[in-house]
């Protein structure tokens, strides 16, 4: 039994390693956005790789380390995230459906996922969507059936609904583009 307490406690959290998981937090941020979750899981995976035989509640120690780091730095808030990644996504021509389920992806609440979602507007992000594809307003070409069944059929497969995705192939380039210029960045 003294054998097997001994193994238990072969890796202690040592402040070497509070300061590594606070580090890597601070680089990790520094390049890019991430949510809570992220930051979590990647401190977990890169604790794995450099320390051996560490048990999952040291990893829990080094991840709630560098979420606090990230946290005290300001660099590291769910709701701020999401707000961002839902404003993207929208100019981007990413449907409200996609958007939330990206969002559940990298660990945002469904709470804070629908306060960012609240703005969205899926007829915006269905036009940035036909022009980044060519589709309806911005097609070079005549249409025919097969072509505009195409066009639809994209569309839903981003999570646009029939309504929106009918009215935007149907509205002429001036007014896409007189809609798109009035939205909000």
């Amino acid at each position: 039994m003294s054998g097997e307490s001994e193994q238990d406690q072969a890796i202690v959290v040592t402040p070497r390693m509070l300061a590594w998981a606070r580090n890597s937090a601070i680089y990790r941020l520094s390049r890019r956005m991430m949510s809570e979750r992220e930051l979590a899981d990647a401190i977990k995976r890169k604790a794995r790789q450099k320390f051996e035989d560490i048990s999952d509640e040291d990893l829990q120690i080094l991840a709630a380390a560098a979420l606090e780091c990230g946290r005290t730095l300001g660099c590291l808030d769910d709701a701020n995230y999401a707000e961002t990644k839902v404003r993207s996504g929208v100019r981007t021509g990413r449907s409200r459906r996609m958007l939330q389920r990206k969002l559940q992806e990298k660990g945002i609440t469904s709470e804070t996922a629908a306060v960012a979602l609240e703005d969205a507007d899926d007829l915006q992000a269905a036009l940035a969507y036909a022009r980044r594809r060519g589709f309806g307003p911005y097609r070079r070409e005549h249409a025919d059936e097969k072509r505009i069944l195409k066009e639809l059929s994209s569309l839903a497969r981003n999570g646009f609904g029939s309504h929106i995705a009918r009215r935007v192939i149907g509205l002429s380039r001036e007014d896409a583009d007189e809609m798109l210029s009035a939205a909000p960045l």
